[in-house]
């Protein structure tokens, strides 16, 4: 296998969950790789991002020996809390369903161990380094162009290029036009993401429908809240100041009826727009997509760490079998087993905006919208099959057998 400095068996584009559990599993399995990520060191390991992890990743980080952390400093979560017009009702989701819960523990946390065990193992990675595009996939030498730290153009040439780097990285950027297709569906629905330095107000992930907007309780650590608030489409983060975010927050979670919030300062706040796409195929030739270069889901079901991390390990376990045993099925099959997971993922993240948001209208449909809305609640709150429905679902990664 190459070692030279410009080359490697795999070069793994993004230091993100993907491809960091990437590189440590093909660096065990004893394929030579390299992970290029364009941020700082410090960069990845303290951006905030998501913080639930899904039974199945769990136990992927568990069969990998990668879990020492969240065993250490993770907890376990299993209830959720809607609060509407119609009350409030509680669903402990580790009794329905397939009784698994979620593992509360930072995406930067699980980066920072991800990090930790490639670099301790001898890992190669290079910091400050962007990659510009992907060339010569349709021929078993593909070369990644690069601005090293220095500023410097460099090139990396490979046996094969993961595509790790997100939605507008290099891998998405260099595949044919012709040779993709790009599903892509904006919600219209815009979220104000908060951090607070406060401990959690509620014991459940707290989900409130109010006629002014979505709001959103989840718990991160014992003195940090990650809140949401719906906004509108041309909000900026600096319009919301603290006070007002208090304000909002106690309105649409009714403090008022179920008791008070926690304040604290808010140390980050950053409009996202809820939008959901899919690459297909997710193989062109000698570059593989995963995680976010994959698809785009909307935070609203917390799948998105989850599926990187899924097919992170897929993508390992088919690259081990072709370098290391001239097996190419799992390159072949790739695509299509990840697609399955992520297209369920998606029907479920749809499903989780139409039960959480009213329609901003008042003629005849924005009113027959929010009926449905109100039924679903309605549903969930009473129906012990959609319970199970529901729990099945939440805690999952897009499909049977990977719940």
């Amino acid at each position: 296998m190459t070692t030279a400095g410009d080359t490697a068996d795999v070069v793994i584009l993004g230091a993100g969950p993907a491809g960091l559990l990437l590189g440590n599993l093909l660096q065990r399995g004893g394929v030579d790789c390299v992970v290029l990520e364009r941020g700082g060191r410090e960069h990845i390991r303290t951006r905030a991002r998501a913080g639930f992890l899904a039974p199945h990743t769990v136990r992927i980080l568990r069969r990998h020996g990668l879990a020492d952390g969240l065993d250490r400093h993770g907890h376990d979560h299993s209830t959720c809390e809607f609060r509407s017009d119609d009350g409030r009702f509680r669903l402990d989701y580790s009794r329905l369903g397939q009784g698994e819960r979620h593992t509360v523990y930072p995406q930067q946390a699980l980066v920072s161990d991800l990090l930790a065990h490639y670099v301790d193992a001898g890992g190669r990675i290079r910091f400050t380094t962007e990659a510009l595009d992907v060339r010569d996939t349709d021929g078993d030498r593909p070369t990644v162009t690069v601005t090293t730290a220095d500023g410097s153009p460099g090139r990396w040439r490979a046996r094969y290029v993961a595509g790790c780097d997100g939605r507008h990285g290099a891998a998405r950027r260099s595949l044919p036009a012709a040779a993709v297709r790009r599903h892509h569906l904006d919600h219209g629905v815009s979220w104000l993401g908060l951090l607070a330095e406060a401990p959690p107000s509620l014991d459940a992930v707290g989900y409130g429908v109010h006629g002014r907007g979505f709001a959103g309780h989840m718990a991160r650590t014992s003195t940090v809240t990650r809140y949401y608030l719906q906004c509108a489409r041309d909000t900026r983060a600096d319009d919301w100041p603290d006070d007002r975010i208090w304000d909002e927050l106690s309105l649409r979670l009714r403090a008022d009826a179920y008791g008070p919030l926690h304040h604290g300062p808010v140390s980050h706040r950053a409009v996202v727009h809820l939008e959901s796409d899919v690459i297909e195929p997710l193989r062109h030739g000698s570059l593989f997509l995963a995680g976010d270069a994959a698809s785009l889901i909307s935070p609203s079901a917390a799948k998105g760490a989850n599926l990187a991390v899924l097919e992170a390990e897929l993508l390992a376990e088919a690259l081990l079998d072709d370098l290391t045993h001239g097996d190419p099925t799992g390159l072949d099959t790739y695509s299509a087993r990840c697609l399955d997971h992520i297209w369920r993922a998606q029907e479920f993240s749809q499903w989780m905006i139409a039960l959480l948001h009213g329609s901003t209208g008042t003629d005849g449909e924005a009113r027959f919208r929010d009926g449905l809305r109100r039924s679903r609640i309605s549903a969930l709150r009473d129906s012990r099959a959609q319970q199970d429905w529901f729990a099945e679902h939440y805690v999952g990664v897009g499909a049977v057998g990977a719940t």
